[in-house]
């Protein structure tokens, strides 16, 4: 009696089994469906921002091309290595601007670096914990702060001071020297290509210390406590240690400061002096591609002068195009370096 009735509940949890079981396949059926149309969807909305930042590079480079053209046509390639810049005559040259642009970019990096490498490292590895938060709060401060005020900064505090106590001592000691002394001579007003490059300095200074700090603070410290542990000095574990496990970021973070120093309007226009003219002193005022472009984009007259402010644009993207295209080599040629080893 008993058996029929079993065999009716076997067949019965059997059918629930494969009633669950196709269920269940359904179910994971749908939802493979769904992850594979939210992967298609979350691929072409990824693709279409990464083309929207090409279109609008691309839409700036042939406007800017576009824009230059009449000034390349008129004056040839010449234009590069012509000093004149002369607006009532119509004629001009992007010489001056390429040299104040580069001179300032080098000064500021050449002091921004090292001052900048001291506070990432002392940030990381010297620093007491109660005052690396603050300390390091106070560097990102000063990345944010804007640049028209380093610039209002320059103008009116750091030039008079500059001009009165720092200048002379340089003329007096480094201007005296045969071959470098003429970059020290010349007069003492306070403005000038040395004065942008010291302003440049200060401002990139935050971004390269900030961007090392953070990638000092990611090597292991099992590396760096099993270099204590062989007997290496805080030196040396930093510079066989912490600089080639890094060097990527303090490269990285370098050519984000040098960046951020060719394109710089404000600040540089404040106090370079704004001359069209060329001088091997640094005391001397001078002009930069960015300078020159927030003076006078406003008032330019005819279509040659916009023209020729468009090829001073151009050129200073390509510089700058130059110098991240440098850096990804060299970053490319110690990878290469470190494979071979």
């Amino acid at each position: 009696m008993s058996t029929p009735t079993m065999s009716n509940a076997g067949l019965q949890g059997k059918a629930s089994a494969a009633n669950a079981s196709e269920s269940f396949d359904a179910a994971l059926i749908a939802t493979m469906k769904t992850q594979r149309i939210q992967d298609f969807f979350f691929h072409k909305i990824t693709l279409l921002f990464a083309l929207t930042v090409l279109l609008m590079l691309g839409g700036i480079i042939v406007s800017l091309f576009v824009g230059a053209w009449p000034a390349f046509h008129e004056f040839g390639p010449g234009f590069i290595t012509r000093v004149e810049w002369d607006p009532v005559n119509d004629q001009y040259g992007a010489a001056i601007a390429i040299f104040g642009t580069l001179a300032t970019s080098v000064i500021a990096l050449l002091i921004a670096f090292p001052v900048s490498f001291g506070v990432a490292l002392f940030l990381t590895e010297i620093c007491p914990s109660r005052l690396r938060q603050p300390l390091g709060t106070a560097v990102e401060l000063l990345a944010g702060v804007p640049s028209i005020i380093y610039g209002m900064w320059g103008l009116f505090v750091f030039a008079p001071l500059f001009a009165e106590y720092v200048q002379p001592v340089l003329q007096a000691t480094l201007g005296q020297l045969p071959v470098i002394g003429a970059l020290f001579k010349g007069p003492m007003t306070g403005i000038g290509i040395l004065t942008a490059g010291l302003i440049l300095s200060v401002m990139i200074i935050p971004f390269i210390a900030s961007v090392m700090r953070d990638v000092f603070e990611v090597v292991p410290a099992v590396l760096k406590e099993s270099a204590y542990g062989l007997g290496c000095t805080r030196w040396e574990v930093v510079r066989k240690v912490v600089l080639p496990y890094t060097k990527t970021g303090v490269v990285g973070g370098v050519m984000l400061g040098l960046g951020r120093a060719l394109g710089e309007t404000m600040a540089v226009t404040f106090v370079i002096g704004n001359a069209q003219r060329l001088s091997w002193s640094l005391f001397a005022s001078g002009n930069s591609i960015a300078s020159t472009l927030a003076n006078e984009i406003a008032e330019a007259s005819t279509p040659l002068h916009v023209s020729s402010l468009f090829a001073l644009g151009l050129i200073l993207f390509v510089i700058t195009f130059i110098v991240l295209a440098a850096a990804k080599m060299m970053l490319m040629g110690m990878a290469r370096k470190e494979g071979a080893k």
